[in-house]
């Protein structure tokens, strides 16, 4: 009998992606919209990491965290947004059954990596704001590279757990994903294995990975703005405040546009929502800090890229 229902399951080897398959007279301007958002938001993000790695005096940890950050917009929006552009350019909605799977794998890993991250920025804001004479006793290059570090290493570790839980899973038709890519539900609903245990142990996962971050980062930002309104100067306020309002926007709209997501899950607005919270927030950090960050322009000011050379496998900035 398990022979015989094994022999009626087809593998599937290969996914179709419906994304914007209805805006049939868009795609162009999709194609050549997406294109510029994915332009605008390596070369920014990639600008911010030369930046921060040239100059010395971006060698601070607020600075290291948000070079990490920059690296990992870059890999976020390159795992989703060329296979998008391809779709668009080619009319090919398929992916192989093993590239889904990685995809999957990557924005899960980035989006976990990000919660922590953001979460870590908004500790090393609070420390600076409402502990400044004990920053640099709490807060240094070296524990700022090991906040990154296990950000990575906690996204690595949660997202294998889910990919070795969704190896075990069956897939066996149909082969339609109603998505632009390769996101956990729409996969899990194709599964025709008993998906209940992945179910909760993501859910569990998920939680951990979400909620925890998102509570220390909102206790950092009522600590710090109870804080600068204390500080009895304008001039004060405005320099406390400037020190943080752009990590606080980030955070703003990664966690905003999540929220959105799950809020608005059933109402058939998911797809949209879900390009707000997966394009829209690395096209606009670099955006943000470049413009409300005097120390991003100022280093920005001193590096003439045109004098960009390398020497002995090692960057070498001119002035």
């Amino acid at each position: 009998m398990a022979d015989i229902e094994q022999g009626n399951q087809t593998s599937i080897t290969e996914f179709i992606l419906l994304g914007f398959e209805e805006l049939v007279d868009l795609q162009i301007f999709l194609f050549l919209l997406f294109l510029v958002i994915y332009i605008v938001t390596v070369a920014g993000n990639i600008l911010i990491v030369v930046l921060i790695v040239a100059d010395q005096h971006l060698h601070t940890p607020m600075y290291l965290f948000l070079g990490n950050l920059s690296c990992l917009e870059t890999c976020y929006t390159s795992t989703i947004l060329p296979r998008m552009l391809a779709s668009f350019l080619t009319g090919d909605r398929t992916i192989s059954f093993s590239g889904c799977i990685a995809q999957f794998y990557f924005f899960g890993f980035l989006v976990t990596v990000e919660c922590y991250l953001l979460s870590a920025m908004s500790y090393d804001r609070y420390l600076a704001i409402c502990k400044p004479l004990n920053y640099a006793a709490i807060m240094n290059n070296a524990i700022c590279s090991q906040l990154a570090a296990g950000s990575w290493l906690a996204g690595f570790l949660v997202s294998i757990i889910i990919i070795f839980l969704m190896s075990q899973l069956t897939f066996c038709g149909p082969s339609i994903i109603d998505h632009f890519f390769c996101d956990f539900t729409p996969i899990i609903k194709l599964s025709c294995s008993d998906t209940h245990v992945m179910e909760l142990v993501t859910s569990m996962l998920t939680f951990i990975t979400t909620l925890p971050p998102f509570l220390l980062t909102l206790a950092t930002y009522v600590y710090i703005i109870s804080t600068i309104l204390r500080i009895p100067s304008t001039n004060g306020k405005q320099k406390a405040f400037s020190t943080c309002s752009s990590h606080l926007i980030v955070v703003t709209v990664f966690y905003g546009a999540i929220m959105i997501v799950y809020m608005l899950s059933a109402s058939g607005m998911d797809l949209m929502m879900t390009v707000l919270y997966s394009v829209v927030p690395p096209t606009m950090n670099p955006v943000i800090y470049s413009l409300r960050n005097k120390e991003i322009k100022a280093a920005l000011r001193r590096l003439n890229v045109w004098t960009l050379f390398t020497k002995n496998n090692m960057f070498v900035f001119l002035p």
